[in-house]
């Protein structure tokens, strides 16, 4: 998989997703999958908190469900939270209604206008549906932090070496990833932060 997303696929015209957000600013959106996890979620808050960095939480309904205390924290911190499904489904293995079932499932817990689907995968019915009531947001540089043969070095050089204005990029907080992320993400925003970027969060309504 790659870890730019190529400019064909961001264009491909009838997709309504959101790859980058060109905002006039040397602007980079920070985003982190799968959670909230105890610990792990709150070792980035204080990684974020250390650089003023402001990032968006593409939340898991059933994690939340579990942590609302971490959720309501991270908003408390001036972060955005998305809407990562319930339960994590395949979107190229499961029935329209369940997958939209299982966003719902989520919405009802995180109530948000952001969406994120799980792998990145999604039918274009299902999509379309979604469009109605959330921003579909995809990304335009993967960290792969969360793949353990991966050294934390490869996941920071996935990054740097694609990023640009407007990059949404992805991490996952996850005890899968976290290895890998907790010891890139710092040199990602010191080196970003050395560059000039901010770190903002991805707006509500886009």
């Amino acid at each position: 998989m790659w870890s730019k997303i190529p400019e064909f696929i961001q264009n491909t015209p009838w997709q309504h997703h959101l790859w980058r957000i060109e905002d006039g600013e040397k602007s980079v959106f920070l985003t982190f999958d799968d959670g909230p996890t105890p610990g792990i979620t709150d070792q980035v808050l204080e990684i974020l908190r250390e650089f003023n960095a402001k990032a968006t939480f593409f939340c898991l309904g059933r994690n939340a469900e579990h942590y609302p205390d971490i959720v309501q924290k991270t908003r408390d911190e001036g972060h955005r939270i998305g809407n990562h499904s319930y339960s994590h489904l395949k979107g190229f293995r499961s029935s329209t209604d369940r997958y939209l079932e299982d966003v719902l499932m989520a919405d009802r817990i995180l109530k948000t206008s952001l969406f994120r689907p799980p792998y990145g995968r999604i039918r274009r019915r299902e999509a379309n549906r979604l469009a109605k009531r959330f921003t579909v947001v995809m990304w335009e540089i993967l960290s792969h932090d969360y793949n353990r043969k991966l050294s934390p070095q490869k996941c920071y050089d996935n990054v740097m070496q694609a990023v640009r204005p407007g990059s949404i990029v992805v991490f996952h907080d996850s005890l899968k990833a976290s290895a890998n992320m907790l010891e890139c993400l710092p040199k990602v925003l010191k080196e970003l932060k050395k560059q000039g970027y901010v770190f903002k969060a991805i707006p509500e309504t886009y």
